[in-house]
């Protein structure tokens, strides 16, 4: 097995630097891998997943990290995959690079015989607004006296999103749980005839470190560019695989149904090979 590193991807924290490394990032379905000894952010959306150099080396970190065998992945294929383009969102003020890179990377997937078509999925921007009242209410809950007793010590930006949690009421809560509960159901009955979504994995490419500390408003910008696109399979409680598109610092994102994991690593593994012919 390749060198391998494990990652937190409640904020896509491994697909992202996936993309941007040119590596293959595994999101497994909320709940698959034991988060114990892991430092919680959003315990309801938390997941740990490989950060690897093929699709293979991740089928066996999550082995190893399950205590279940790895999916069988020898004669993948992706000739016949019905794959669904998510036009909902996720292509929203995206830069040249890593559309280019989806671009090419859908091409290759065709030319190998996959089934591609393309569509919006209203759910998806029913689900975005959500994300503030659910990851934020529920970090803040977790972390409002450990920050409030030395706020010094956090990041002020980050600081201030966890303190967006404070901003809602237990009904806000229990009202985007039950919106969100609608949206998944909806998600589900549309990409319910497809084999998985494809996306790209991130909207821009790597900002730039030293601006980001210095020019607040194109922090945010990024940031939240940044963590969109991974933000849907989090928010629909999917798994989800980031492959390197063939250009540099750009990924492709493959999302299938909750609880698919093996079967979306043998699709991936399928992609992997026609994106490297």
């Amino acid at each position: 097995m390749a060198a391998a590193a494990v990652g937190s991807d409640t904020g896509g924290s491994v697909r992202v630097p996936a993309a941007w490394n040119d590596l293959v990032g595994f999101k497994p379905t909320h709940g698959a891998l034991s988060l114990e000894g892991v430092v919680p952010l959003a315990p309801s959306f938390d997941t740990i997943g490989p950060l690897t150099r093929t699709v293979e080396d991740a089928a066996e970190m999550v082995a190893a990290m399950s205590g279940r065998p790895a999916p069988d992945l020898r004669g993948a294929d992706i000739a016949g995959a019905r794959l669904l383009v998510l036009e909902t969102t996720a292509f929203d003020d995206i830069r040249d690079a890593p559309a280019d890179g989806f671009a090419r990377a859908r091409a290759r997937l065709e030319a190998a015989g996959a089934r591609v078509t393309a569509g919006r999925i209203p759910a998806v921007e029913a689900a975005m607004p959500l994300s503030g009242v659910l990851y934020s209410g529920e970090a803040y809950g977790l972390w409002r006296d450990t920050i409030e007793a030395r706020p010094e010590m956090m990041f002020d930006r980050i600081r201030d999103r966890f303190r967006g949690g404070a901003e809602f009421s237990a009904p806000d809560f229990a009202a985007a749980w039950a919106a969100l509960y609608r949206a998944r159901a909806e998600w589900a009955a549309a990409t319910a005839g497809h084999d998985a979504v494809i996306l790209p994995t991130v909207p821009n490419t790597a900002p730039d470190a030293a601006r980001l500390m210095t020019d607040a408003d194109y922090y945010v910008r990024e940031n939240l560019l940044t963590l969109r696109n991974t933000r849907i399979g989090n928010l629909m409680g999917l798994c989800a695989v980031t492959l390197p598109t063939g250009t540099p610092g750009t990924g492709i994102m493959l999302m299938a149904a909750p609880g698919a994991d093996a079967r979306l690593l043998r699709l991936a593994a399928g992609a992997e090979a026609a994106l490297a012919g």
